[in-house]
């Protein structure tokens, strides 16, 4: 259909679009993220924006495409206004970010870091205005969360690990709900629930889903 060449130089290590698919949000590894507008027959670059260090490894936009969230193995997770292509927030965390995601209600944002921990993080209506507040912290001993969702009820966090398996949490609490041992023979690397809540989609390094 079309190819948008040399998106970033260091290779695009995060992909995702709009929910009017109108527009293209992608990372790169050298830690740029760039804006492109979809047009009928031609493809615009409307922004890049340039605050993380390292490579950006996931992109989430809120329903009303109005802001993202991008983390990167910089340490830092950053949500940026996608009406003025500026950042609004940064969350500091000494350590890699591996994923983020949105609660569905968009007031929280949660996140898998390495090493051994989730954290989950408040958003809130001041949230531009002062500074992310830790609300959970999740942790298993020796073990790195590499994706996380939440079910669309917003009840439950889902998360895939590099001990090849699945773990559910209450984000109230923290407290683990139900485990899938074995769910890979490799690290899980990819979690989604379908919108149901009854069937949870991964995929792990061994390459089965």
């Amino acid at each position: 259909m079309f190819t948008i060449n040399d998106a970033h130089n260091r290779g695009v290590t995060a992909v995702t679009v709009t929910n009017d698919c109108r527009r293209i949000i992608s990372g790169g590894g050298e830690g740029m993220i760039r804006i492109w507008q979809i047009n009928p027959n031609s493809r615009e670059l409307l922004a890049t924006m340039k605050e993380h260090k390292n490579a950006v490894v996931a992109i989430r936009i809120n329903k009303s495409d109005t802001e993202c969230v991008t983390a990167s193995l910089d340490g830092t997770c950053i949500i940026w206004n996608l009406k003025r292509f500026a950042r609004d927030q940064v969350l500091f965390e000494n350590t890699l970010f591996q994923c983020v995601a949105y609660h569905p209600e968009e007031y929280h944002i949660i996140t898998g870091v390495h090493p051994y921990r989730t954290i989950c993080f408040f958003l809130n209506s001041i949230w531009h205005a002062s500074t992310g507040n830790e609300l959970l912290r999740i942790t298993q001993a020796n073990k790195t969360c590499n994706s996380i969702c939440f079910t669309r009820d917003g009840k439950i966090i889902i998360s895939g690990w590099d001990d090849g398996r699945i773990r559910a949490f209450y984000p109230e609490s923290g407290r683990e709900m139900f485990t899938i041992n074995d769910a890979h023979n490799r690290g899980v690397t990819a979690v989604t629930v379908t919108n149901d809540c009854r069937r949870i989609i991964s995929g792990g390094g061994e390459g089965m889903i």
